[in-house]
């Protein structure tokens, strides 16, 4: 059963966490092991199992990143630990990036350290802009698998540039 299932939800590359919240505490009412505990061991396990695989819907779906992650696994595009090999362009641009970040930390630079962490961010902003379209207007039988695959390039174009930033912590 996919989070999708759960919820009783089309599959969405973007989850409004408001518009799930009330399913999401009519079915914690509802799998909660405590009512289960006077249950068969069966029946205390399925409940058991369905808290934790809601719990880890509701998380998932709650983080922008993880739900496009979590429909890249289900689709068969994405694995976990997968080494995806970003474009070498792209690599040579964060280079240069990281190396002036580092130099403004080593420096103890602050406004440089700023100026850099808007570059990222500028950087995530226009990689995003990419692929808005497809995120927003997703349609599980309709969006391609093409379509999808630029949604992983993005994916791991973000997730490099958020370790990036997380080093200026």
């Amino acid at each position: 059963m996919t989070y999708f299932e759960l919820f009783e939800i089309p599959v969405a590359l973007q989850v409004s966490v408001a518009d799930i919240k009330p399913k999401f505490y009519q079915l914690s009412r509802q799998y909660h092991p405590d009512f289960f505990s006077q249950g068969t061991t069966e029946e205390q396990e399925e409940a058991l199992e369905k808290s934790s695989l809601l719990n880890k819907a509701f998380i998932t779906f709650s983080d922008k990143e993880a739900t496009i992650k979590y429909v890249l696994q289900i689709k068969n595009l994405l694995e976990d630990e997968e080494k995806y090999k970003l474009p070498p362009d792209f690599l040579m641009e964060m280079m240069d990036l990281n190396e002036a970040l580092m130099d403004a930390k080593a420096e103890a630079n602050e406004d440089g350290i700023k100026h850099e962490q808007l570059k990222i961010n500028n950087l995530e902003d226009e990689i995003y802009n990419n692929v808005k379209s497809i995120v927003e207007n997703y349609k599980d039988d309709i969006t391609t698998e093409k379509e999808l695959l630029q949604i992983k390039d993005y994916y791991f174009k973000k997730k490099y540039l958020t370790r990036i930033l997380a080093s200026t912590k």
